[in-house]
């Protein structure tokens, strides 16, 4: 190669790969390979020697130098033991320069997941919640971009939740973000429990409001002075109300995206009535359907149950519960609560309707009930795996993804366009049949490159089809769930892909549950207990419901582990006395603190949470 025509053609030939690869619209295989001639042309041409680089353009700095006989004279063994030299010289260039390439590089994408979420489950689940596409993060912190991945996960709960609740007969509404300090000052008891999270607006623009106004954390104090308004006889009840909106809590250090975040999405519901027994009777409806939400809907089994009157608010006469469990960590989760208010707000802001027999000024019963973004986070949680996301099928907005395999440089066009068109055709089948599913037909990504990208999005089945498997009359299925490919004929696809997709919801659900069931233990001796909790199960015990003996429980059973501040507590929390009890409390069982001489009244479940 020390002849100068040699390096002119050399570099016509890089010009001319430069041009090809600059035009190529094939899958991401074909790119690579057509990169990887490119940069090993470059590299021989950059090993030239400087006389021949004149040749190809460049200025020949040594021009006249040196012997005739040296620059002239090599015979063709010489020249052959350079190429050999200048050969692998170029490899090992080409190499390194494949290394730096940040374009079409599977370890720069770093697509994969890296931590094990048994090994390392806060960064695991860090990971999982951006490379899923998810969330963003975000400038300020505790506030979070939800991406479309997540949002139309919202999406999805919400129509369930909103179609369920409508044929309640509630009514969505909206109420401005604002509370003034005005109604804040009316119930000094819920400011002052609210007071640490409250974000305040003192300063619009340049100018200084008059008085500062809070952020909404949650809307009782912007809807009730409304609804007092609005009812004025019995005929005006009951009034059911609900608003889907943001609301923005400050208080903790330690913001986790679903979670925990400082600004979520949620539904609040407020209904008013004239007697109690609705209104207590709407929120163990209202409990019901936050369990259908996690059960129905996202394969998550939960433990229905009241809070201890530790755990309810004070504004409240009783809260209801659904709480999940977390297996990778042994916590529990609050998963959604629902409130009977009875008359505390409407004392507070005077909501009171005519009697239509005595016709005296009655207060209304009323309640409140919640459920938010945070169920994305348990989702990811209780689902994922170390691939990534698995997303149950009813609450996936993609239950399905075509891949079409085999397109090689060797595929003539033709084969090509009828690939695709059977993948688009196989699309149109499934659709119509109620699938929601997309044919990934991208031709700059690889057939492996994409079975990994939709594998990590968690997207329930992935279906792949070839040339081979056309001339077949079939498609290869992967469940996403537990991994297995199955091969499965044309004939009745559509409706062996539903029936898939139902079994895989099952098997989510049975999965999860036998967690669940695995991991809840009834103890009556504190060493046991305390035991229990240190292997992350969850304990139903006796209770007597004292608050002061919850607090000895939570205090005692962390046995001295100091946390970091804004962490989760390592102590034993009341987490709801659970409707089904496992098993009769015989009389004259002693509560499960040791010092507590009390007798218990139930079988409260206690855990560590989140």
């Amino acid at each position: 190669m020390a002849d100068g025509p040699e390096a002119a053609a050399l570099g016509e030939k890089i010009k001319a790969k430069e041009r090809k690869v600059r035009d190529l619209k094939v899958a991401k295989y074909v790119v690579d390979k057509e990169v990887s001639i490119l940069l090993t042309l470059k590299a021989l041409y950059k090993i030239l020697p400087e006389e021949d680089l004149s040749a190809a353009g460049r200025q020949d700095k040594k021009k006249g130098k040196g012997d005739n006989n040296g620059k002239n004279g090599d015979n063709k063994e010489n020249r052959g033991d350079k190429q050999v030299n200048m050969q692998e010289k170029a490899q090992t260039e080409s190499k390194n320069a494949k290394e730096a390439a940040p374009e079409h590089s599977k370890t720069q994408s770093r697509l994969c997941i890296e931590a094990k979420k048994e090994e390392n489950l806060s960064d695991w689940y860090s990971q999982i919640i951006t490379k899923a596409e998810l969330i963003e993060y975000y400038d300020v912190s505790g506030f979070y971009i939800l991406r479309p991945w997540s949002y139309s996960i919202w999406e999805i709960i919400k129509d369930f939740f909103d179609t369920a609740i409508k044929q309640l007969g509630v009514e969505n509404t909206y109420f401005p973000l604002f509370l003034t300090n005005a109604n804040l000052e009316r119930e000094k008891k819920h400011i002052e429990d609210y007071a640490p999270e409250l974000a305040w607006v003192t300063k619009p623009g340049k100018s200084k409001l008059d008085e500062q106004i809070a952020i909404r954390h949650s809307s009782e104090t912007i809807i009730y002075p409304a609804v007092a308004k609005w009812i004025k006889t019995h005929r005006d009840l009951p009034l059911k109300l609900n608003q889907w909106c943001n609301v923005v809590r400050w208080e903790f250090k330690h913001p986790q995206p679903f979670l925990r975040s400082r600004e979520f999405l949620w539904q609040e519901g407020h209904t008013t009535w004239s007697n109690k027994e609705d209104a207590c009777e709407e929120v163990y409806t209202i409990l019901e359907l936050y369990a259908q939400v996690y059960e129905y809907l996202m394969a998550i089994p939960v433990v229905r149950g009241r809070k201890t009157e530790k755990e309810k608010l004070d504004e409240v006469e009783f809260t209801l519960t659904v709480e999940a469990y977390i297996p990778a960590s042994g916590r529990a989760i609050q998963a959604a609560t629902s409130h009977y208010l009875g008359h505390i707000f409407s004392k507070m802001f005077e909501v009171v309707y005519e009697d239509p027999e005595t016709h005296e000024k009655k207060y209304v019963f009323q309640n409140c009930w919640g459920l938010t973004t945070r169920t994305i986070g348990v989702m990811c949680m209780v689902h994922g795996d170390n691939k990534g996301l698995v997303l149950p099928p009813r609450v996936a907005c993609l239950q399905a993804v075509i891949v079409p395999c085999g397109v090689t440089a060797s595929l003539s066009e033709a084969d090509t366009n009828k690939l695709m068109s059977a993948c688009e055709a196989l699309k149109s089948s499934l659709e119509a049949g109620g699938v929601r599913v997309k044919a990934d037909l991208r031709d700059y990504y690889s057939p492996g490159w994409k079975c990994n990208y939709w594998e990590l999005k968690g997207v329930p089945l992935r279906i792949e089809l070839g040339t081979w498997d056309m001339k077949q009359n079939q498609v290869v299925i992967v469940r996403r769930d537990t991994g297995e490919k199955l091969t499965i004929k044309n004939d009745n696809l559509v409706q062996r892909v539903k029936n898939l997709l139902e079994t895989i919801q099952k098997d989510m659900f049975d999965k999860a549950k036998k967690d669940l069931d695995s991991n809840m233990t009834v103890s009556h001796n504190w060493d046991e207990f305390c035991n229990g909790l240190d292997q992350n199960k969850l304990i139903q015990a006796p209770f007597c419901g004292e608050i002061t003996c919850e607090d000895a429980i939570k205090k005692d059973s962390a046995r001295d582990v100091v946390v970091e501040e804004g962490e989760p507590d390592v102590g034993a929390k009341g987490l709801c006395i659970p409707f089904k009890q496992p098993q009769g409390l015989d009389k004259g069982t002693k509560c499960i603190h040791p010092d507590c001489t009390r007798e218990a009244n139930n079988y409260t479940l206690f855990g560590r949470s989140y």
